[in-house]
């Protein structure tokens, strides 16, 4: 019998589940799916992978199987599973957090620029999985490496956005619900929409970003776009300009894939890097005009926004339980629109000649 773990969900959500491949031994003897993956896998139970049987996240031969299903020699196993926690545990905080929805099954929270999703070096308290922590009782875990032997908790949690990046998160509330919409991340069949303030005049009125994202090579805390293929995972962002500033573009963004810092590397990577993007090169002047009033008018902006423009404005899912289409929407917050308008009102007093 051979095992091998293909972590190959987008990356925001890869350190929260894992893949699992596994086939099966010629010699092996029958018996029931539920009990052949919990002695195959460790840090497991079997309620969980029955939890992953009954939301259509284990397949035999490429098809989905109920946990009493009995597997046969050369049987090719799939399952998506969440990785249990271990080592340390959050400490729940009362932190005020936007919640603009609840059932028993999840939440949606508005999550305000400048709060970090999860715990991690540095950042062991005031994270949004502390909030959660308290909000919330007895929430389904996943954990995220911190070290190579230390791990956290991160009770809910299904995926994340960058620490200065706003907007909607969803919460699971039951193990059901994680599995399920962990599933839907994996499929890809999330509907996730972005307004960004980027530089430059986007010359497309619509187009396509695609090109490997990875690690960058020369520093790990960035992402690089790879578009030979050579290294990362395959990336595509949609994107439509909303307004045009002249020297900057309001774009909305619609991800196919999830990863890590995708949308600010892909603009990055077409010469758009996001307006005050301090990671990306956005955070100093790009385009427009060489005079101090210009200069002037662009440090009020930094200040009024002091963080990459990136808002998470859309949420579109199927309930994992109800099965009903949701859909949510959080309105771009006071920094970010503040610009914005400050961007509208001095392009109204130009003409631009700008390619």
């Amino acid at each position: 019998m051979s095992s091998e773990i293909d972590i190959d969900l987008p990356d925001e959500e890869s350190e929260l589940y894992e893949h699992h491949n596994i086939k099966v031994d010629k010699g092996q003897v029958m018996m029931r799916i539920d009990k052949f993956i919990m002695i195959r896998i460790s840090n497991t139970t079997r309620t969980k992978i029955q939890n992953c049987c009954e939301a259509g996240s284990v397949l035999v031969n490429g098809k989905p199987v109920k946990s009493n299903y009995r597997i046969k020699p050369f049987d090719e196993i799939s399952i998506v599973l969440s990785v249990p926690p271990r080592d340390v545990e959050v400490v729940p905080e009362n932190i005020p957090i936007d919640i603009v929805y609840e059932d028993e099954y999840i939440a949606l929270v508005n999550k305000k620029p400048g709060m970090v999703v999860h715990p991690g070096y540095g950042n062991y308290r005031g994270t949004l999985v502390n909030a959660l922590a308290y909000h919330f009782q007895n929430l389904p875990t996943t954990k995220t490496k911190i070290g190579h032997d230390v791990s956290l908790e991160r009770p809910g949690l299904v995926h994340r956005i960058d620490k200065n990046t706003s907007g909607i998160v969803i919460i699971a509330k039951t193990e059901l619900a994680m599995t399920r919409l962990a599933k839907d991340f994996f499929d890809h069949t999330i509907d996730r929409k972005y307004v960004a303030l980027v530089w430059g005049n986007v010359k497309e009125d619509e187009g396509t970003i695609t090109g490997h994202v990875g690690r960058d090579l020369k520093n790990r805390k960035v992402m690089h776009v790879f578009p030979d293929g050579s290294y990362g995972k395959h990336a595509v962002t949609h994107y439509k300009v909303v307004e045009r500033f002249g020297f900057v573009t309001l774009v909305e963004c619609k991800l196919e894939t999830g990863r890590t810092h995708q949308i600010r590397v892909h603009f990055k990577y077409i010469g758009h890097p996001l307006f005050n993007d301090n990671e990306y090169g956005g955070d100093i002047i790009l385009k427009g005009l060489n005079t101090n009033t210009y200069k002037h008018f662009i440090n009020n902006c930094f200040k009024m926004l002091p963080r990459h423009a990136l808002h998470a404005k859309t949420l579109g899912i199927t309930h994992p339980i109800t099965k009903k289409q949701m859909f949510f929407d959080s309105p771009i917050p006071d920094d970010m629109q503040s610009v914005i308008d400050k961007w509208r009102k001095y392009a109204a007093t130009k003409e631009f000649d700008v390619e």
